[in-house]
């Protein structure tokens, strides 16, 4: 008798509390049952001698689209993320054209996503100068959160924000019972440092790293709480980089703070040596620390400082990260690599010995918890059947062939992870095995938060 569409056999599955070796039963696109007696499916993995993790959840993409997809689209970034094991993305506001700051945006890039997304993903709406009056309204129409700079953007599209529309951002933002996501690096310093440097002809990694210094980002996340303090709104503070950074969220989350944290792979894989070494590639911002602060951002995670990972995928064409540019501020700053986030995370549980009970929850279920994403995030009776397959005993070595972003160009490529994602599955559905896209084409939903939007007083 056939009870199940899918059965995935004998992984050792991981659960937020355990790891343990069992059955899980799939219909309609949820887990139905799980246990060791199950039997009878249309479809059978059989998952021996590798984990079951909970289909990443990466809350910071930036795929162009519409307006610039030949940086990267929804139909190849989607594809990159189900090679990477992610299975629900959330995409920002800005690099698109044009910027999702309204409902009229809002809808050209769901209709993108619903055409060409092979995994579910979310969308991000903006905060920007001029546009308070249509918060409202996108969150009505099903935005995950709002985005906002501290730092000066070189988008025409997406300004920052300046104190004022900062505040009343966060007013509204709190009332509408929405997540503000902030790029915390302070616009005066970083421009006025730039400027003396570009000015006296200093245009090299180390030029840029003291441009964007810890101080930088420290000053702008405590004025972004100071902030919060007085609107109440909730804060998610993205690509966090610095210790002094998390002791100042820290202090927030012991007053009672309503207030999230993430980091990036490339924060913790790699420092500013990989910026004097091979150039533009690996230029991003806040930029990568020296090898001390990097240090310093991994005990944090062994520390469970960190509530969530996200890649911050930031892809571009090949001449804007041209390794010939001499001036490092001209090029642009961003890092290609969503595909390597679980990976990277599995790295360094297998280095530092982190439980893999620790991984799933920072990539999966506290995502899921922050923006309410009721039926993802862990391996339960009743939530989406979202998986990944993973060997810890197959190295996989990053190659342009097996990258799957649109443009090949990534501080990822000849990287060698001790581990290797074999199969990831989304609602039931397998879309990556062996190396190869299965999915026959796009069939991603567009995620909206399950919990009704509340007018605070």
């Amino acid at each position: 008798m056939v009870m199940f569409d899918m059965l995935i056999k004998n992984g050792k599955v991981v659960f937020p509390d355990k790891v343990q070796t069992t059955n899980i039963g799939v219909k309609d696109g949820r887990i139905v049952a799980i246990g060791a007696e199950l039997a009878g499916a249309d479809s059978v993995i059989d998952a021996a001698g590798q984990y079951v993790f909970p289909g990443m959840i990466d809350v910071h993409v930036h795929f162009s689209d519409p307006g610039r997809d030949y940086w990267e689209g929804f139909c190849t970034g989607s594809q990159m993320m189900a090679a990477g094991g992610v299975t629900t993305f959330f995409d920002m506001p800005l690099n698109g054209i044009p910027s999702t700051v309204n409902k009229e945006a809002l809808y050209l890039k769901s209709d993108r996503g619903k055409a060409e997304s092979y995994t579910d993903f979310a969308l991000w709406g903006g905060l920007v100068p001029g546009n308070e009056e249509d918060l409202a309204e996108l969150a009505e129409e099903g935005v995950i959160g709002f985005k906002a700079f501290l730092s000066t953007t070189g988008n025409k599209e997406f300004e920052n924000v300046d104190d004022i529309t900062l505040l009343n951002g966060m007013k509204i933002i709190a009332g509408l019972g929405k997540v503000l996501a902030l790029h915390s690096e302070s616009g005066p310093i970083t421009d006025w440092l730039a400027a003396r440097k570009i000015e006296a002809g200093h245009v090299t990694a180390d030029d840029y790293l003291e441009t964007r210094p810890v101080a930088a980002e420290a000053e702008a996340v405590q004025r972004a709480l100071y902030y919060a303090e007085v609107t109440g709104c909730p804060l998610h503070f993205v690509h966090i980089s610095s210790h002094e950074a998390i002791t100042k969220i820290e202090e927030a989350k012991k007053k009672g703070m309503d207030v999230t944290v993430e980091t990036c792979p490339h924060y913790l894989l790699f420092n500013h040596e990989a910026l004097r070494g091979y150039g533009p590639v690996a230029k991003c911002a806040p930029p990568l620390r020296k090898q001390d602060e990097q240090e310093k951002l991994i005990k944090l995670l062994i520390d469970q400082k960190f509530d969530m990972i996200s890649s911050d995928h930031s892809p571009c064409t090949s001449d804007l990260k041209d390794s010939a540019v001499y001036n490092i501020f001209q090029a642009w700053g961003g890092i290609s690599g969503g595909q390597f986030s679980f990976l990277s995370m599995m790295e360094l549980a297998l280095k530092y010995e982190i439980p893999f009970e620790q991984i799933a929850n920072i990539t999966a279920l506290n995502p899921a918890e922050r923006f309410g994403l009721k039926a993802k995030g862990k391996i339960a009776e009743g939530y989406d059947a979202d998986f990944i397959l993973v060997s810890t005993d197959e190295p996989f070595t990053v190659s342009e062939d097996n990258f799957f972003a649109k443009n090949k160009i990534s501080l990822y490529i000849g990287h060698t992870f001790p581990c290797r994602i074999n199969s990831t599955i989304n609602r039931g559905k397998l879309l990556f095995h062996d190396g190869r896209i299965q999915a026959a084409g796009p069939e991603g939903e567009w995620i909206k938060p399950v919990q009704q939007i509340e007018i605070k007083s």
